[in-house]
């Protein structure tokens, strides 16, 4: 059976969250941030966050891609590693995030992920480059959306392990994945006393080590070292 490894974007492979920056660019931080905590935490749906936040920040195409730039300059310790030697010991690695496609692309292509294994959010940009809305239809701009993904790789017979911070991620556990949650950045203690497996330490290697045997282990040590 194959092996897929879903690793979030915020907070898990880059140390920011994105959306939270975009809004202190834009000036709206204040009113954004208590949003995306309340998503983060379970207390509030991402559906009812996810179009009040991007109204408020309304990105250009010009600020996203500098976001994807930030995202390669804030990577997590041991991204880079972890994701080669996964892809070493043939497990399939995706990035799935409720973030803005455009700008986690930047990040995955830099560690190797290729396109068709990252999902996210598009936005939608005019001719001037401004905001113009972002894709409704995408099972990321909403609650359970991870799980979907999930089932969706599952479909093709791979068994699924999904690593993130947040209560978006712990939901993939409903379609049947394991789930890691990473403290390494933002310790959420709902998700530290739900996920099968948590990882306090900020060192995305310390992944491999979990999910990796003795042997395999040994096969990729240089990329642990």
């Amino acid at each position: 059976m194959t092996r897929a490894i879903l690793f979030d974007c915020d907070s898990t492979l880059s140390t920011i969250e994105g959306i939270d920056v975009l809004a202190e660019r834009a000036g709206v931080v204040d009113q954004v941030v208590p949003l995306t905590n309340a998503a983060m935490d379970g207390s509030l749906p991402l559906e009812a966050a996810y179009a009040a936040r991007l109204d408020l920040i309304r990105p250009q195409r010009a600020v996203i891609d500098w976001l994807g730039r930030h995202y390669v300059d804030t990577m997590v310790e041991g991204a880079p590693q972890a994701v080669h030697a996964l892809r070493a010991l043939g497990w399939q690695v995706h990035v799935v995030s409720g973030g803005i496609r455009q700008a986690v692309l930047v990040l995955a292509r830099h560690l190797g992920v290729p396109d068709a294994q990252v999902h996210a959010v598009d936005l939608a940009f005019d001719a001037a480059g401004d905001y113009a809305g972002f894709d409704s239809a995408s099972p990321l701009a909403r609650n359970g959306g991870k799980a979907d993904i999930c089932r969706e790789v599952m479909a093709h017979g791979a068994s699924v392990v999904m690593v993130g911070d947040g209560m978006t991620d712990l939901e993939a556990a409903t379609a049947g994945a394991t789930v890691v949650g990473f403290g390494g950045v933002v310790r959420r203690e709902v998700v530290a006393s739900r996920a099968q497996h948590y990882i306090d330490r900020a060192d995305l290697r310390e992944v491999v080590r979990l999910l990796a045997t003795p042997d395999e282990c040994a096969r990729v040590a240089a990329l642990l070292a």
